[in-house]
């Protein structure tokens, strides 16, 4: 009788397992949390041990940064992708500003609900700097968009890009304390979303 194989464990590539560690973490802490997204549960998805995780990382701290940084650059991509197929800015924006996508975008484990959680934790002294980063970036995605729409005259020329992003950064950071409050939050939702996008649109004759 033949005696069975030892199986052996296959070495990826640092940068293919530090990589592979991301993608785990990023599952689990926009499924979580940071406070309750654990360490030994990413390396389990991974197949490895927590020490290797902390080898790649550093800290929980640390990894969390990275997939904020990771998620925002996602998501900053999708939307300038949108935009280089050809379709106006406000179109690229009312798709993902969709109430029905924000829904979707914000359930546990999607980027909008690591970016939710992320936002709880502004004052963490080992996250904070990230978190206002991450925001940062988004809001700098935002702009570049609406710049973009202003030179194809789809926005409007006399809208500042920077404080247009930051309103959009903020009516989505709004969404948690509306849920809470708001007794027609769907319809709310919509008229918001339909204000924020017409208050960007060219006067008409103008």
């Amino acid at each position: 009788m033949t005696e069975p194989r030892s199986r052996t464990r296959t070495r990826l590539p640092a940068a293919e397992r530090r990589a592979s560690i991301l993608a785990a973490a990023t599952e689990v802490f926009s499924e979580t949390g940071y406070q309750r997204g654990r360490v030994s549960d990413i390396a389990q998805r991974v197949g490895v041990t927590e020490p290797v995780v902390f080898q790649n990382f550093g800290s929980k701290a640390a990894l969390y940064r990275a997939t904020l940084d990771h998620a925002v650059e996602s998501v900053s991509a999708l939307l300038h992708q949108g935009a280089d197929t050809g379709r106006p800015v406000p179109e690229v924006l009312a798709s993902f500003l969709d109430p029905a996508h924000m829904d979707r975008f914000h359930q546990p484990g999607a980027h909008g609900f690591l970016f939710a959680d992320a936002t709880a934790l502004a004052h963490d002294p080992d996250l904070g700097e990230a978190l206002r980063q991450v925001h940062q970036h988004f809001a700098d995605t935002l702009a570049d968009l609406l710049r973009r729409g202003q030179s194809a005259g789809d926005v409007r020329e006399d809208v500042d890009p920077h404080t247009a992003a930051w309103w959009l950064v903020s009516l989505l950071a709004g969404r948690s304390f509306r849920a809470a409050v708001v007794a027609d939050r769907d319809q709310v939702e919509a008229e918001l979303t339909d204000l924020a996008l017409r208050s960007l649109l060219p006067r008409e004759g103008g």
